[in-house]
This record gives C-alpha cells, sequence and structure tokens, in this order.
C-alpha cells in the first residue's frame, strides 16, 4: 500500500484531472491507429524522408516495415552537459541496425546555459526556451517517419521542453538519453568562499576566474544539484530513463553501453515489438507524483514548480503547487548535496545513488511501484543498478541497501529534514514558493522593512554603495514571465549571502526564479500574481514591513489592507525587455505565457489548463 498522504494527493490530481487526462488519452489513442504513419506516405513524400540514407538503411525504410527511431538532440560543443552528445547519434544508428532497425537524425533543439546566461539580459530567454525546445521537437517529429523516438536532453529547460513535445506525440515510445556529469573539480565550499570574497571586493577578477574554471572543467553537467540534474533524477524516478542512467559520466564504457543499450530498448517497446510501451502510458499520474517526491527527497530545483506544472499539463495531468505542499509534508530530505550541501552529485552517486534512493523510498512506500517504466512494468527494476560486463554491454545487478556516506545520502529513518524543504506561502502579497533545505532554521522566518528593486542590477549597486548594511527584505519586481521573462536571479545570493554572513536579517521576495542553486538565503520566489499584471508586488513601498514566514507558509506585508488596496501599482515599461540579444523575437512569448502557478507556459490554451482550478 501507498503512504496515505501520497494516496490522496495522486487521487486528487486525477479527479482534478480526469477531462483533461481523458482527452488526451483519446487523442494518443487516435494516433496510435495511424502506426506506423510511414506506410501512409505517398512515394513523393517517403522519397524525401530516406533519400540521404545510406544503401542498407534506404532499403529498409522502403519496405515500411522495419522501425524507424528519431534521434533528437541538444547537442551543441560550447556548453559541457551537451557536448558529450556529438558521438551519441553514430552509436544508436549502430546499436538500432543489430536489432534491425534504423534511427535518422530528426532534429536539433537549442540549447542554452543559465550558467553562461546568468544577470545577463540573455537569462531572459532562459525560461522560454523550454516552450521553444517543445515546439522544435514538435517539427523534428512532424515528418511522420517514426515508430519511435530517443530524446538527448539534459539540462535546466531542455528535458521539460523535450518532455512536453514527447507527451503530444505520446503515441511513439520514448526513451530519455542522458550524457552524464563531468567528474568532480573545486570544491562546492571553496567555490562559495571564492565567490563571496568577490562580492565583498577582497578578490578580483582572475582569482575569480580562476575557481570558476577549476568547478566547470570538462564535459558533462556541472556537478552541483541544480535543474539540471534534478531533471536525470526525474527521468529515472519517473521511468523514462534506463535504470541507473542519470549519473555515469559521459566517454566512458558504460555511458556508451548504456545509450547502445536505450537504442535498442525503444525498439523492443515500439507498436510492433515485444512489449509496445507509447510514452503516453509512462507519463502518467502516478508517475508525475513519483517525481514530485524524488524532487522533495533530494532538495531539488525549485524551477520543477514551474517544469513539472507545464510537463504534466501537456499529458492532460493538472499537477498544483498545492499538491507538492501536501507532499513535502510526509517526505523526508536524504540528500545531501550543493548547495544543500558540500557534496556533488558524483558523491551522491558514489554513496549509493538513484538505485538506493529509489529502493529506500518504494520501501517507506513514498513511492508508487505500480508504474509502467521505458524498463518494463513497476518501479522495482529501478533497484538495480548497471555495470559494464566483460564483452563491454550493459548489464543490470541488485542495487546497494544500506548508503556508502550518510552524509550524503541518509537512510530514511535519520533523514536530514523531516520534510521535503519546499514550501508555499500565502498572504497579502500572493502565493510564493520557498525551498528552505538550504536555509537554517534561525533563517526561516525574516520581519524586515522591504527595499523595492525594479531589477537586480539597482540591488547589487545599491550593495556596493553600502546602502544595505541594515535588516531589510528586498522586493526585486517586474521578474515575472510577462515583465521579462522570468530570469533566475542566482547573481544575487553571494550579495545577500555577505550580508547574512555579517549578521543582518535579509531575504528576497520577487516573481522572478532564483535557480535550481537557491541557496542559504530564504528566497519567496515565482510570486503570482506577478508585478507587470498589477500583483500585490507592485504596491510594495520602501519601508513597508514584510513578514516571511516559511514555518508557517506567511508572506505578508503589514499595511492595512484597505490602504494596500488603494494604492496605485507601480507600471512596468515593456520596452526595457524589448530589443537586444534576441529578446525581439519572444515578444509574444512575452504576451501569451500563463502564470508561475501554471507553469509560465504558452501552452496553456493549448493543453486547456487556462482553467486550471483546484478540486
Amino acid at each position: 500500500m501507498i503512504h496515505p498522504t501520497v494516496a490522496r494527493v495522486t487521487e486528487r490530481v486525477q479527479a482534478r484531472s480526469a477531462a483533461t487526462r481523458a482527452a488526451y488519452e483519446a487523442r494518443m489513442q487516435h494516433a496510435a491507429a495511424n502506426v506506423p504513419a510511414r506506410s501512409s506516405l505517398s512515394c513523393g513524400n517517403l522519397a524525401h524522408g530516406f533519400a540521404a540514407s545510406g544503401t542498407e538503411d534506404k532499403l529498409a525504410l522502403k519496405r515500411t516495415r522495419r522501425p524507424n527511431i528519431a534521434i533528437v538532440s541538444s547537442y551543441n560543443d560550447m556548453l559541457s552537459a551537451h557536448q558529450p552528445f556529438e558521438r551519441f547519434p553514430a552509436i544508436i544508428k549502430d546499436a538500432v541496425r543489430t536489432v534491425g532497425a534504423v534511427a535518422q537524425f530528426a532534429g536539433g533543439v537549442p540549447a542554452m546555459c543559465d550558467g553562461v546566461t546568468q544577470g545577463r539580459t540573455g537569462m531572459e530567454l532562459s525560461l522560454f526556451s523550454r516552450d521553444t525546445i517543445a515546439m522544435a521537437t514538435g517539427i523534428a517529429l512532424s515528418h511522420a517517419m517514426f515508430d519511435g523516438a530517443l530524446m538527448l536532453g539534459i539540462c535546466d529547460k531542455i528535458v521539460p521542453g523535450l518532455v512536453i513535445a514527447s507527451a503530444v506525440f505520446g503515441h511513439l515510445p520514448i526513451i530519455f538519453v542522458p550524457g552524464g556529469p563531468m567528474t568532480t573539480g573545486l570544491s562546492n565550499s571553496e567555490k562559495s568562499r571564492v565567490r563571496q570574497l568577490f562580492a565583498e571586493g577582497k578578490v578580483g577578477r582572475d582569482e575569480l576566474l580562476e575557481a570558476e574554471s577549476a568547478s566547470y572543467h570538462g564535459p558533462g553537467t556541472c556537478t552541483f544539484y541544480g535543474t539540471a540534474n534534478s531533471n536525470q533524477m526525474l527521468m529515472e524516478v519517473m521511468g523514462l530513463h534506463l535504470p541507473g542512467a542519470s549519473f555515469v559520466p559521459p566517454n566512458t564504457g558504460l555511458r556508451d553501453a548504456l545509450t547502445r543499450a536505450a537504442a535498442r530498448r525503444v525498439v523492443a517497446i515500439d507498436a510492433n515489438g515485444a512489449e509496445p510501451t507509447p510514452f503516453w502510458r509512462v507519463f502518467d499520474t502516478r508517475a508525475v507524483i513519483n517525481g514530485v517526491v524524488g524532487l522533495l527527497a533530494t532538495g531539488g530545483s525549485t524551477n520543477h514548480t514551474l517544469h513539472l506544472v507545464a510537463m504534466a499539463a501537456a499529458a492532460g495531468i493538472r499537477l498544483t503547487w498545492d499538491d507538492f505542499d501536501e507532499l513535502s509534508s510526509v517526505v523526508p530530505l536524504v540528500t545531501r548535496i550543493y548547495p544543500n550541501g558540500q557534496a556533488d552529485v558524483n558523491h551522491f552517486h558514489a554513496a549509493g545513488g538513484m538505485a538506493l534512493l529509489i529502493s529506500d523510498l518504494l520501501d517507506a512506500r513514498l513511492l508508487h511501484a505500480d508504474v509502467t517504466t521505458v524498463a518494463g512494468p513497476g518501479l522495482d527494476r529501478y533497484r538495480q543498478e548497471p555495470y559494464l560486463t566483460e564483452s563491454g554491454d550493459v548489464a543490470w545487478r541488485d542495487g546497494p541497501r544500506t548508503t556508502g556516506d550518510a552524509a550524503v545520502l541518509a537512510p530514511l529513518d535519520k533523514p536530514f529534514a523531516p520534510d521535503g524543504g519546499l514550501r508555499v506561502l500565502h498572504g497579502a502579497l500572493g502565493r510564493a514558493v520557498i525551498k528552505v533545505s538550504a536555509v537554517k532554521p534561525e533563517h526561516r522566518i525574516v520581519e524586515a522593512p522591504a527595499l523595492v528593486f525594479d531589477d537586480q542590477d539597482a540591488l547589487l549597486a545599491a550593495f556596493k554603495e553600502g546602502k544595505l548594511e541594515r535588516d531589510f527584505i528586498a522586493v526585486v519586481r517586474f521578474q515575472g514571465p510577462k515583465a521579462n521573462g522570468m530570469p533566475e536571479l542566482h547573481k544575487l545570493t553571494p550579495t545577500l549571502g555577505v550580508l547574512q554572513d555579517k549578521g543582518f536579517k535579509v531575504a528576497l521576495v520577487t516573481d522572478g526564479r532564483m535557480s535550481g542553486a537557491s541557496g542559504k538565503v530564504p528566497a519567496a520566489i515565482h510570486v503570482t500574481p506577478e508585478s507587470a499584471e498589477g500583483g500585490p508586488l507592485a504596491r510594495v513601498r520602501e519601508g513597508d514591513v514584510i513578514r516571511l514566514d516559511a514555518m508557517a507558509g506567511v508572506l505578508e506585508v503589514k499595511v492595512d489592507a484597505a490602504e494596500f488596496a488603494a494604492r496605485a501599482p507601480a507600471i512596468y515599461d515593456p520596452r526595457i525587455s524589448a530589443y537586444g540579444t534576441g529578446r525581439e523575437l519572444f515578444e509574444i512569448f512575452r504576451r501569451s505565457t500563463g502564470g508561475a502557478e501554471r507553469g509560465a507556459s504558452v501552452f496553456d490554451v493549448a493543453f486547456g489548463e487556462s482553467e486550471l482550478v483546484d478540486a
């Protein structure tokens, strides 16, 4: 039996989603009736589809009976996480030929890095890149040439965008194929120390760059537990990776063997394979709830309070922040990975990793075991871990049952915290989320006067001028999706951390995002309704006393309610974000995006989410 709270939330989401999920499943079954779609193409259509293929592949595609697997990739060689994907298409094509199939590179999707754009205007495109990736994937799969797909993606917006598109093409079998993390570099504690010294002006740019280069030093994902690595955890706990695939380093024999195994497996689960398993049967409400539980148990990225909502909506599932909040009350925090600790994902993997995490959560009845996965029925097979055989192939064996390092991956009976550390805040300033897994208990309640900023640069300028040596709550407004695309404000973390270390009571309240690396300073983020739409943050004035209470779930302004409501809201000038760094191309996104609580998605109407209400 599943934990009663998990059961209750799951049943509530299923009831709330009954109409939209039923409509979604009907669409998938209709699409499945036309598989393989390639057989319905005209001769001219089909000839265009294989004109550049080799002789053997061309012959197979002419006959239309052999499966054709689409490869959709986020490869580029500027960004460390995506560079390893350069080798994957050749590996995949060779692997599928061994099981009588063909693979074609169907399309590439954009992959931007929040680490590069952090604090820059390019960050204002970051969240919208998710929906762009979904649309680009839709174009890649629109040719009706394919019987299944492999999604090669790993970082912040790439995986959510690929999942949204996978749901739309959910009649196909789809497996996600990660690239793996880079090897461990400079310790996270040392990196944080140098960043704060730079914020205080005690070291220069050369010293900072040396530290950052020693941290981010090779191919693979950054090793802290931000959105990229939260994505990998989610894909595994939701059954969209092969077991144990998430944190195997790139350019290793085991990583290549896992990629070959995924290629062969997607053929086995196609409509005419031995175990037909379309994406829509894997990605159901139970899988989504498993994803939320995994996120909470590991202290994962706050960005997924947006992404999981948007991903679920694409499959007709109506997930809300209140579902996160209720699950957080019963899911213990069992990992300490930076920024929630000093270890990185390689340490987590060595301590037992996903196999142990999933095993423990299953034993605690916090995960739905009776799900469909790309590896077969039931989540129990994800208790296993992969290993490389003498022949160079991959096989699976039982994973560890006890942690190799309780300081990194704790047993469930001795967790780091009794809850998941994610809260929903309510009050006169709207609704927001806060991640407290890295915030010390003494900093979780802050009541102080507001200092109001219209962008992060204004706050940083005030710090440099010595104007922030005091208790305060920074209100950084006009950072929501309709204003400027909801950029991450992680650049503020070292500055606010310096002030907190000096003994000041500080916090951040914003309708923007922080990041997957939200850290030790309390931050009420994703405030909705956003200030650009006249939300309450637009009425806050400097000196207003704000109370942020992460324990009670309160976000209040201590101003008479009638007086506060009568204030004229500050007005955002949309011309600020209208031009430069490609922002003019995304004006239609800013106009049409939904609010943060609905995933900040441009697909609200398409997925029936414009009238999202709790049931």
